[in-house]
């Protein structure tokens, strides 16, 4: 009978913790719905569990909306990553339609120059260039089935390139105008004193035997005389930019900046005769073959 009279205090206890503890977990996973719920509970019990159940709402909130702001993060973040592809893709079109704008620039702004010129032209492409440090050179697709022989000069429509000194039936190897072993008889445009244009082991040009009598100066522009084959006169090598004068010396030199930046050049035009070769060759055979009166 004592037995029986303890045991159901015990199971009272038991049953009264369970059930607080039932109502704290309804507390933590459903504090909008339990706040809701005590707002209309009155008194001390009401007013203490009140005050964590709002405080357990506001943190739930706080966390669903950092897993909210999260999950839009993570779509921003895709759809950032297709827009950078996206872009890449369109960023190497755009690359590839500006060269073929600037490859078709190029080749018209030959065709123009050729008309305007000599209708005695050959445009080349440069396939390859001199691997060692002996020659400036660079290698043309066109050769001697093109009609491309040695010695013919190398223009763009900027000035001279160089010369031809080695052909096949495909390709051809041209000398440029930078090379130590390249010769080119050059005009000072202003002053019209000759002299002979060389390239240096730095990758420039020198115009040499300048007589000493000469005012040439710095800025004076230098283009090809026609004197020696290869070259029509008036095509422009480069222009002066220093000017060297030694004491007892029976010529002046000049160091000089080639016109043509010989180291981007990707098509060329190879002059297959000099200007007026064609009408003089036309001239003495018509003399020939018309018959006397």
């Amino acid at each position: 009978m004592w037995m029986a009279t303890l045991r159901v205090p015990y199971n009272a206890r038991r049953f009264a913790w369970g059930g607080f503890a039932l109502l704290l977990l309804a507390l933590f996973l459903f504090p909008s719905q339990s706040q809701g719920l005590l707002q209309y509970l009155e008194g001390p019990i009401g007013q203490v569990v009140r005050i964590p159940l709002e405080a357990i709402a506001s943190l739930d909130q706080g966390v669903s909306g950092l897993w909210q702001s999260y999950v839009a993060l993570q779509g921003v973040q895709e759809e950032n990553e297709r827009l950078r592809q996206d872009m890449e893709w369109l960023r190497g079109q755009n690359n590839q339609l500006r060269e073929a704008a600037s490859a078709t620039e190029r080749l018209a702004s030959l065709l123009q120059f050729k008309e305007q010129a000599l209708p005695t032209l050959v445009a080349a492409q440069v396939i390859g260039r001199d691997a060692t440090s002996w020659y400036r050179s660079v290698i043309l697709n066109k050769g001697e089935s093109d009609g491309i022989k040695p010695d013919m000069g190398v223009i763009t429509p900027a000035g001279v390139v160089g010369r031809v000194v080695k052909t096949n039936s495909a390709t051809s190897i041209v000398l440029l105008v930078t090379d130590p072993n390249n010769a080119i008889a050059g005009l000072i445009q202003r002053t019209r004193d000759e002299g002979i244009v060389e390239g240096t082991h730095q990758g420039l040009a020198r115009l040499k035997y300048i007589p000493l009598l000469s005012s040439v100066r710095e800025g004076d522009r230098v283009v090809t005389s026609g004197l020696v084959g290869g070259f029509p006169r008036g095509l422009a090598l480069g222009t002066i930019s220093r000017i060297d004068k030694e004491e007892g010396a029976l010529f002046q030199s000049a160091e000089l900046t080639p016109e043509v930046d010989v180291s981007r050049l990707e098509e060329v035009l190879v002059i297959q005769a000099p200007y007026g070769a064609s009408a003089q060759s036309e001239g003495k055979s018509e003399s020939v073959a018309k018959p006397k009166p």
